[in-house]
């Protein structure tokens, strides 16, 4: 059943960009997820004029496009976020193999290790692609072995979303009306229940029913801001049995169980919640912030004048939060000639010359030229988030199959805050199904 589900999504994506090649033009295909709103954007040929993750990556392949001179034209074929990896690898499997495609940094190691993209510096070098200039992040997350396998397209991380209105009937703002944040998980709690007391609420709002991703997130950066190596460093271990994991969990379940978070919420009703006024802080990451401060904006809303945005609150000793990234790939067998590897390339030009409009999303830039820009910084919110190009934490990349790895995270961490399940069972489960998965996964 399965194998007929990934033939269908092959097929699917073929037709998508299934067209007779124009007479005279190079045509490459990108694979990417961001949605579909060709009702919108379909027709607009400048990136600067996209709204939103869609709106934007649409216009800017439109603009592409349009505008290039060398005969290039870009076939989008869209996948669905979720079974993204699956189509994407039934695919490769069956030969139909995108040009370029988008992937989340975690992802792309297990690509590398099976030689399926290409390595990029020197084409990069040709083509004026400064890699010196990519983010500590953005290069940590698309170099493996020394070598450049991707052009980044933007870090995203782990946010606190706040709602400032509550957080000034919760006596949590300073006098320059910002929040004030906790510096210690002891700080955490007391203000956690000062905002009960004072609004009514819960401190937070966060995904935990139905879900993986936000459990592994936070539990990730609490991980980080302690210093702690939570695999070891030949990526083939997970060592749950030390203090950093037990603080972590035990302050996570402390949280959820007094009352804190808005039990049982999934992804949307988190969100739902926190824009309903429904709690103080969401956490959520970058790709919010464009709908937030647009709800914010709002005269009928809840979040109306009162919304901040901060990175995750630095608890422990070390500034740190769980980071990401998309970056764009090029496959092995993507093109059959080097007129379409040059046509790849002179599309990634494109993008990176423009790496600016993509982090109008809230999404973090890739070139420390634009994180450093005015322009940059004069966006809503964006002065205070500019350091997570340094700070970002995520898994290193000789871990394999890191999107399995957070699947079973999260679900044990789930369990630990839903089910009241024991810190000392959460770590073993964590490391016994963890560890077994390492050692079956493909190197």
């Amino acid at each position: 059943m399965k194998r007929a589900a990934l033939i269908l999504c092959t097929a699917l994506l073929a037709a998508c960009g299934a067209r007779t090649p124009e007479a005279g033009k190079t045509e490459i295909t990108l694979m990417r997820f961001f949605g579909s709103c060709e009702s919108q954007f379909g027709q607009v040929v400048k990136a600067s004029e996209g709204v939103g993750e869609c709106g934007i990556v649409t216009a800017l392949v439109n603009e592409f496009n349009a505008t290039n001179t060398d005969g290039i034209v870009v076939r989008t074929q869209i996948g669905e976020w979720g079974p993204y990896y699956d189509q994407l690898t039934a695919r490769l499997v069956s030969k139909d193999i995108p040009t370029v495609a988008v992937m989340h940094e975690s992802a792309l190691g297990d690509y590398v290790r099976r030689k399926l993209v290409l390595p990029l510096d020197e084409d990069f070098k040709r083509v004026g692609i400064p890699v010196d200039d990519f983010t500590e992040h953005a290069r940590k997350g698309t170099t493996f072995n020394g070598q450049t396998y991707a052009l980044p397209f933007d870090t995203w991380a782990w946010l606190w979303h706040i709602n400032t209105t509550l957080m000034k009937q919760a006596g949590l703002l300073g006098a320059d009306g910002q929040p004030v944040l906790p510096r210690s998980p002891d700080e955490l709690l007391a203000q956690a229940r000062q905002f009960k007391q004072k609004t009514g609420k819960p401190y937070f709002a966060w995904a935990v029913a139905n879900e993986t991703a936000a459990n592994n997130r936070t539990f990730q950066s609490l991980i980080a801001q302690q210093g702690a190596a939570l695999f070891a460093a030949d990526g083939k271990r997970i060592d749950m049995q030390q203090p950093a994991v037990t603080k972590a969990l035990t302050l996570m379940q402390t949280l959820y169980k007094e009352g804190h978070v808005r039990p049982n919420l999934d992804y949307a009703a988190a969100n739902q919640a926190f824009l309903n006024g429904q709690a103080g802080v969401v956490i959520v990451g970058t790709w919010t912030i464009d709908q937030f401060l647009r709800e914010s904006q709002k005269p009928d809303s809840p979040l109306q004048g009162g919304y901040a945005v901060r990175p995750f609150a630095q608890l422990y000793d070390k500034p740190a939060v769980f980071a990401d990234g998309h970056a764009w790939a090029l496959f092995k067998g993507g093109t059959t000639d080097a007129k379409g590897h040059e046509a790849a390339l002179k599309f990634l030009k494109f993008v990176w010359d423009r790496t600016a409009e993509w982090s109008r999303t809230g999404h973090l830039p890739v070139s420390k030229t634009v994180a450093q820009s005015e322009a940059f910084r004069a966006l809503p919110q964006r002065e205070s988030l500019a350091e997570i190009t340094t700070t970002g934490a995520s898994m290193p990349g000789n871990v394999p199959t890191q999107r399995n790895i957070e699947l079973l995270i999260g679900e044990d961490v789930a369990n630990l805050l839903m089910s009241g399940k024991p810190v000392a069972e959460v770590q073993a489960s964590v490391e016994k199904r963890v560890n077994k998965a390492l050692s079956k996964a493909r190197r």
